[in-house]
């Protein structure tokens, strides 16, 4: 079995994972420890970089220390090392990537400078075995929200759709902000939508008309929809009723991720969609695919909450992909890349 050990570090997560590759091509999860930062961000109500990047550094060291000792394994044991060099911030990558370049160097193994993005499709793998070829890949995040045709997840990622301003998960906090929720704002929001009626205030789906790009995202437009109606409902003087407030744009969001996706699976042949990245454990945008996947006769995977928001796992799973199809390993003066292209998948 090979041994990979992942470094991710990207935003306020300090992840550290470690996969065994066996022969015949499937993956092992043996170790996935986690250090998150958000409580020193809360306040703030959203990252503050110099805060996360300091908060690496500092969670470094244990965080591997966890993950061998959950592993069972030493730091000798390792054959190859995989390691978030972008997209994310600039300097909580280079908390990660520099890490990775000391345990590389020292351990003498491969080191590999992989994409962050493709790294949360690569988690669904450690769930449910090898990804078809091809398949659709909403990728939801707190700084993405893309639609991916993957054929291989060692280096053939197509971006079908993306968003052209807010991501769903930054709409999530914003609005939670607007109501007056903890940050993040997803899970606050997903609790309260449980207790609200979905149907209560139709909030606008954007970029649905028959005009717009049918395949890209924009939720700029729904969280300021939320934010004027709190005012104005606020200006006559009325109480927010956060849970149907929180339900009604959680319906939105959903509607709109949930409709693009099944319509590009359909034109483009494919009947397999891995849901991935922190807002796949949203229970309205897994039910809602759920139902509309069963509809149009596409299976649906998605990773257990665990994996699908920022881990180390993830970055080992893809560097695994990366080891089994023989690709090269990045060199020793590897750079972070903040704005790298989903399409890159290791540099």
């Amino acid at each position: 079995m090979t041994i990979i050990l992942g470094i991710e570090s990207s935003c306020d997560e300090t992840g550290v994972g470690i996969v065994g590759l066996r022969t015949d091509g499937t993956i092992e999860l043996l170790a996935d420890e986690v250090a998150s930062s958000v409580e020193q961000h809360a306040r703030f109500g959203g990252v503050v970089p110099e805060v996360a990047s300091r908060a690496h550094l500092e969670a470094m060291v244990p965080i591997m220390k966890r993950a061998f000792a959950t592993s069972g394994l030493e730091l000798g044991d390792v054959d190859a090392i995989a390691v978030t060099c972008g997209p994310g911030l600039a300097g909580a990558l280079l908390v990660g990537v520099s890490a990775a370049k000391a345990y590389a160097a020292a351990l003498d193994v491969p080191l590999y400078g992989v994409n962050h993005l493709p790294g949360h499709v690569a988690a669904d793998t450690l769930q449910h075995g090898p990804l078809p070829s091809p398949c659709l890949a909403l990728l939801v995040s707190g700084g993405h929200t893309q639609l991916l045709q993957v054929d291989d997840l060692a280096g053939r990622i197509t971006e079908i759709g993306s968003t052209i301003d807010d991501a769903a998960g930054e709409a999530y906090d914003k609005v939670a902000r607007i109501l007056g929720l903890p940050y993040p704002g997803g899970p606050p929001i997903d609790e309260a939508a449980k207790r609200g009626d979905p149907r209560a205030i139709r909030f606008p789906r954007g970029l649905t008309g028959p005009r717009d790009a049918k395949f890209d995202f924009s939720f700029s437009g729904l969280k300021t929809a939320v934010a004027r109606w709190v005012e104005n409902h606020e200006r006559d003087g009325g109480a927010i009723p956060v849970d149907d407030v929180a339900a009604s744009f959680q319906e939105a969001v959903a509607d709109v991720l949930t409709a693009k996706a099944v319509r590009a699976a359909g034109e483009l042949g494919i009947d397999t969609m891995v849901v991935s990245g922190g807002v796949a454990a949203n229970s309205r945008l897994s039910g809602l695919a759920a139902r509309r996947c069963a509809e149009a006769g596409i299976e649906l995977r998605v990773p257990r909450p665990r994996l699908c928001t920022d881990n180390g796992a993830m970055i080992a799973a893809l560097g695994a992909h990366l080891v089994a199809a023989g690709v090269r390993p990045s060199s020793l003066d590897l750079s972070t890349d903040p704005a790298l292209l989903v399409n890159a998948v290791s540099v």
